[in-house]
């Protein structure tokens, strides 16, 4: 971990475990594991969206996965950053004044380089900045964690999809232990997934969204998860799903965001899903583990 973040971590976690409830009669997935659970844009709920310090902050919770969003500035570099605006989650307003609506592919890196990314969650993490996909790449490496990488919002920035590719192989993140092990990519994007998995077919996909269980073996040529929002989840969409064999041979999964109770945890763990995606990353692992203590 970057010494510069310590502070900001360590600050952000003071008090967690209170946070954290308590989970009975908790059911493992139906499969006979429980759910993995990956960090929204790290520890969403404890640190600044998408920012290192949110990633570093999952690290000290104990959270293997992360999951982030990627988009492109005017010059064609990568960054981690949700929204298509910079105004919600940087000081961008206040530093380009008359540049509204701040839209992620109208400023070059130099420029977003200078914006605070931190101060909008909370005092102590001010001097936090928007991360290139590199350094977020590197600062996963760092901890040992695991990447669920979306691309946001690829009908913007055509040809995103190798680029993403030339940047994971450039940070040594398309060998055979990140493939298998440490690396999923997806997107709300259908035809980016699908141009994604073309381009390298060995990296694990997913398409977010709930496709009607009609159409899912059309996603199962290129995806290997459907990653559903939690309302649409039921045990027979889960199912169905299941039922199904994504472009690597595996049954297909479903990974569900955003969940971020422990009473939400146990429901989808025993809808069967294989995945849950949280700002609370802490809780619903908790609420799980307590199921099987």
């Amino acid at each position: 971990m970057r010494i510069r973040h310590v502070a900001a971590v360590t600050g952000a976690l003071m008090g967690l475990s209170a946070l954290a409830l308590p989970a009975s009669g908790a059911q493992a997935a139906v499969h006979g594991h429980p759910p993995v659970v990956v960090g929204h844009r790290g520890a969403a709920a404890y640190a600044p969206e998408n920012t290192l310090a949110s990633v570093d902050t999952a690290d000290r919770l104990g959270i293997s996965w992360v999951e982030n969003d990627v988009q492109r500035t005017k010059d064609g570099q990568l960054v981690v950053l949700h929204d298509t605006s910079l105004a919600r989650t940087t000081n961008a307003k206040k530093i380009y004044p008359g540049r509204s609506p701040w839209n992620v592919g109208d400023f070059t890196l130099r420029e977003v380089e200078k914006l605070d990314a931190g101060s909008w969650f909370g005092s102590r993490f001010k001097g936090e900045r928007v991360p290139t996909l590199e350094e977020y790449l590197e600062e996963v490496e760092d901890n040992g964690q695991k990447l669920l990488m979306e691309l946001k919002n690829p009908e913007l920035y055509p040809g995103i999809e190798r680029q993403a590719l030339r940047e994971l192989r450039r940070d040594g993140w398309l060998d055979s232990g990140h493939v298998r092990r440490r690396l999923i990519v997806q997107s709300f994007n259908a035809d980016a997934i699908r141009k994604f998995h073309r381009l390298d077919p060995a990296v694990k996909t997913g398409f977010l969204g709930s496709p009607t269980v009609a159409d899912l073996p059309k996603y199962a040529a290129y995806c290997d998860q459907i990653n559903a929002p939690h309302i649409a989840v039921t045990r027979k969409y889960v199912e169905a799903v299941h039922r199904l064999r994504g472009p690597h041979r595996r049954r297909l999964e479903v990974y569900t965001w955003t969940v971020d109770d422990a009473k939400g945890a146990v429901r989808i763990a025993g809808l069967g899903a294989d995945g849950i995606i949280s700002n609370k990353p802490d809780v619903v692992r908790d609420a799980l583990d307590g199921d099987r203590s």
